[in-house]
């Protein structure tokens, strides 16, 4: 027994965050092992959550693990991925025997090749339906700052001491506007839910159209070509998956049917719109004004022309970046991991 606990205790990469390192090696060895990121980086999930997995999991910390520690790898039975911060390659796979599921915080796995994955015999799975509202609060978010100017304005309360109110803050209204949702999913509907109380008239693309019972309920009327959606919106939100088919989705053409007074809001991928086509048509006022939480690359380099143009609003992919989802986010991956690992079918399991 002393042999293998100082054996992990002087292995890289084995991540304990208690003091008594002896005691919690004892308490936690029947626990499964994962590798994850560390917790409080940057890129990896908020430290203020590490007790919830750690209460089910032993944590191998990514960032110091290499293929050639044998022992660690034979322990490892799941892969939780955070942001992308871990690439789950061919390399990484063939490191990891024992491995059963790659866990994703987060809806989209576009960061993922699931079809190599699944050739190890290995499940995928991800956390859909808790990302939602916090992803449609902050589509509304985006659409409410910059058509008020809400930026602008405090900007404008920090550098001055007057009541003048110049031209510049001049917003345009919510309440009685169109919303063009391209892509009436999970996501999307509930931004139509939350649009309809602001007495907007929506309208919507999708590859499938929904119930009528579902479009009166929310106001939705449903565009069978995008291009028709484009030219009658007045904000344009993109709540779609990136796939080959959304790749760039967005592009010159699009923008150039969208009205002069329009503005598009990215809720997505930063991949589903044209990036530089975007650049290019605020730069010449083809559209008004974009309010993106996603870009590409992310983040977005600094001094990039995107970020030069006084009509855009970007934010660092903060869609669910919120205590409450966050915490559901993380207790489902839990969830779906212990599932895999104990033979039952995981909630999340994504099937290609």
């Amino acid at each position: 027994m002393n042999r293998f606990i100082n054996r992990f205790k002087s292995t890289p990469g084995f991540m304990s965050f208690g003091n008594k390192r002896t005691k919690h090696l004892l308490i936690n060895m029947e626990k499964p092992y994962i590798l994850a990121t560390t917790f409080g980086l940057p890129v990896g999930i908020n430290k203020c959550f590490a007790p919830c997995v750690e209460k089910h999991f032993n944590v191998i910390a990514h960032e110091t693990f290499t293929p050639e520690q044998t022992s660690l790898a034979e322990q490892v039975k799941a892969i939780f991925v955070w942001g992308g911060a871990i690439n789950v390659d061919r390399a990484l796979m063939q490191s990891l025997p024992n491995l059963k599921a790659v866990i994703n915080g987060g809806v989209g796995v576009d960061h993922l090749d699931i079809p190599m994955i699944n050739s190890f015999g290995v499940k995928v799975c991800n956390t859909p339906h808790v990302v939602d509202n916090a992803t449609a609060d902050i589509g509304m978010a985006l659409m409410l700052a910059s058509a008020r100017k809400i930026i602008e304005g405090h900007h404008y309360s920090m550098s001055h001491n007057n009541q003048a109110m110049p031209e510049i803050l001049m917003g345009t209204d919510i309440s009685g506007a169109t919303l063009g949702i391209i892509g009436l999913g999970r996501i999307g509907y509930k931004v139509a839910r939350r649009a309809h109380g602001f007495e907007m008239k929506i309208l919507y693309h999708n590859r499938n159209r929904r119930k009528e019972e579902e479009e009166r309920a929310v106001g939705a009327t449903y565009c069978a070509e995008m291009e028709d959606l484009l030219r009658k919106s007045d904000f344009v939100m993109v709540v779609v998956n990136l796939s080959p088919a959304t790749h760039k989705l967005i592009g010159a053409k699009e923008l150039a049917l969208m009205k002069p007074t329009s503005t598009l809001i990215n809720i997505s991928r930063g991949l589903v719109v044209d990036q530089d086509a975007l650049v290019e048509a605020l730069q010449r006022k083809v559209i008004h004004a974009a309010a993106l939480d996603v870009t590409y690359p992310e983040p977005l380099p600094m001094g990039h022309p995107l970020a030069a143009l006084p009509n855009v609003i970007i934010l660092p992919h903060m869609g669910t970046h919120c205590f409450g989802t966050t915490q559901l986010m993380v207790q489902r991956m839990v969830t779906n991991a212990l599932a895999v690992l104990e033979g039952i079918q995981p909630p999340d399991e994504i099937q290609m």
